[in-house]
């Protein structure tokens, strides 16, 4: 047969025809597939043995519509019909229009697959956008010291490096608080960078014997998994501060972070000279955040000890400080109390260094304690202007701009917070608090409960719940919130909001005995007069109530600051005595 007799005869019997039109079916059958495979969770193996019987089937496709024709009266071989009979014009014409529709559907399929995809890709781009690049988060350092006591030293290093970075305004730093949930060296990084919202991890271990220390590093791109760098430092003791400066700094210029000339020289600034007291700070700083009175006291001692060997230690001080402020809220002791020896540690810290964040944000926590406020604002802008990752900062400044009334700033810093330390309890349940203030109680609810979804046992959420319920209408609700509250950690101002509770509900008896059983409780711990305040408020008591606020007042105390804004007291406004407190208190001392 002459080469051009065998195109004409491929045109006659209709085999470009059926290329075409296999081509097409094969097309609209492979993505009808790519549709209906996964909806019945057939394993990937399916979809590559349909495509490779599909290919198979082509050469097939093509040597049947050589060999055969339909006819009307069925399927026959070529070479059995006369020339004269033959319909392959005819059913030319029918493939072509099948053909054509066919092709419709298929291209009306593409058309739609791609805007389903388009659809999956943008919310992953979208969050992939919102993740900055230059984010990182140190993971907890393992401990391959076989001391497991060093276990304090280890997480020190890991505590000063995340430290040093967290200076560097153009980074975003995630706070050791909320690191801390996960192990050294986790299978699962992205789900890790997602959850904590960076790109990077930088992870490593510790290795301390005698004045030897080993630190281990590597620096990965959770988003790709790649190793952007890793080191080895095998040192003295004396040099650690060396080795976690020159870590900080290679992270930054890895990751392209802008360097002013003072966050240079305040990555490099060495805290202490003397690696006994170095130590000594680390256990103080050990035993302060496990925020027990007991262990309060325990980092007291350490940190008076870390002082004692170098009265130069600026941090030294500055760990002291909070341990005796925290204690107002963990050991029940008084601001009087504990302001005169944290005050004296805080100054004492500011004059060996003047740029420490840690030193002007404790600064600003005494006198939020102490009600001057607005000092108290200026000292936490300074914090956040030194250190801008610094996530206590971020949350402690919320609490004196609640205070007065300045909620839509607060709200801002609350956010922060938690951007700086997604995984912190409390920043996450004092931003309900500060809803709960601006009188936007959906808000509260909704923060209340994310925070107990990481921690149902977690009282102060279970208060800030029953508040937002209380307040919006659902009484019964809120009191077995603050019941939980109370049964979760037997703190006076939990009894107190079960009290006013009762109260608020008639049960006048009950609220009674709670006011009583505060009483009892003052004799022999402090009891804040603003708990008896919130229980005499709600019994109608107001005059009573006035008394114990103007004698928090006096005395001082966190929670008093917030008479201002607290939907709590709504029913003491308008009194002459009140509105006088609350200009006393928003004027500062």
């Amino acid at each position: 047969m002459k080469i051009d007799n065998f195109f004409a005869e491929l045109k006659r019997r209709n085999v470009y025809k059926v290329a075409v039109a296999y081509l097409v079916v094969s097309w609209l059958l492979i993505q009808a597939a790519s549709i209906f495979l996964p909806a019945f969770d057939a394993p990937p193996w399916v979809m590559k043995v349909f495509i490779i019987v599909i290919i198979f089937g082509f050469p097939v496709a093509l040597i049947f519509s050589w060999a055969f024709e339909i006819t009307p009266e069925g399927i026959k071989l070529e070479s059995e019909i006369e020339p004269t009979k033959s319909i392959a014009r005819r059913t030319g014409r029918k493939i072509v229009a099948v053909t054509i529709a066919l092709a419709v559907v298929a291209a009306g399929l593409f058309v739609y697959q791609l805007l389903r995809s388009n659809n999956a890709v943008a919310p992953r781009q979208s969050e992939a956008a919102t993740v900055p690049n230059k984010s990182i988060a140190v993971l907890p350092f393992d401990n391959l010291s076989r001391d497991p006591d060093n276990a304090y030293f280890c997480e020190g290093v890991q505590d000063e490096i995340l430290t040093r970075l967290a200076k560097v305004a153009d980074l975003k730093v995630i706070s050791r608080t909320s690191t801390q949930h996960f192990k050294s060296a986790p299978d699962n990084l992205p789900q890790i960078a997602k959850q904590l919202g960076v790109a990077n991890i930088l992870e490593g271990s510790v290795q301390k014997a005698s004045d030897q220390v080993r630190v281990n590093v590597q620096l990965i791109n959770a988003l790709t998994d790649a190793h952007l760098w890793a080191d080895t430092y095998d040192r003295k003791l004396t040099d650690i501060f060396a080795v976690e400066s020159d870590i900080a700094k290679t992270i930054a210029e890895t990751l392209q972070a802008r360097l002013t000339g003072s966050e240079k020289s305040s990555i490099a600034k060495t805290p202490t000279v003397n690696p006994e007291a170095y130590e000594l700070y680390l256990k103080g700083k050990f035993f302060a955040e496990k925020r027990t009175g007991a262990d309060l006291r325990k980092s007291i001692e350490y940190y008076d000890q870390a002082i004692a060997k170098d009265p130069g230690y600026p941090l030294a001080y500055v760990g002291l400080a909070d341990s005796h402020l925290l204690l107002t809220a963990y050991g029940a002791i008084s601001t009087k109390e504990a302001a005169s020896p944290a005050r004296a540690a805080l100054k004492k810290a500011l004059a060996l260094d003047d740029s420490l964040a840690q030193a002007h944000a404790s600064s600003g926590l005494l006198a939020n304690l102490e009600l001057d406020l607005n000092r108290a604002i200026t000292e936490l802008e300074r914090a956040i202007q030194l250190n801008p990752n610094y996530a206590t900062a971020h949350h402690w400044i919320a609490l004196p701009l609640m205070a007065i009334g300045q909620s839509d700033r607060a709200i801002v810093e609350g956010k922060r917070a938690i951007e700086l330390d997604p995984l912190s309890l409390i920043c996450n349940a004092d931003l309900a608090w500060v809803y709960f203030n601006a009188r936007r109680y959906d808000e509260t609810e909704a923060q209340a409960r994310k925070t107990l979804e990481m921690d149902p046992r977690f009282y102060v959420a279970h208060y800030y719940l029953g508040e937002a319920l209380q307040f919006k209408g659902k009484l019964t609700d809120a009191t077995a919130e603050y019941q939980k509250s109370f049964e979760s950690n037997n703190d006076p101002f939990s009894l107190a909001m079960l009290g006013q509770a009762y109260a608020r509900q008639g049960k006048t008896d009950e609220a009674r005995k709670v006011l009583a059983r505060l009483r009892e409780q003052a004799k022999s711990q402090y009891v804040s007069p603003y708990a008896f305040a919130v229980v005499l408020t709600a019994l109608g008591d107001k005059a009573h109530a006035i008394d114990e606020l103007e004698h928090g007042y006096d005395d001082t105390g966190f929670y008093i600051s917030l008479i201002k804004v607290d939907p709590l007291f709504d029913d003491l406004r308008g009194d002459p005595r009140f509105d006088a407190l609350v200009q006393k208190i928003t004027r500062g001392k």
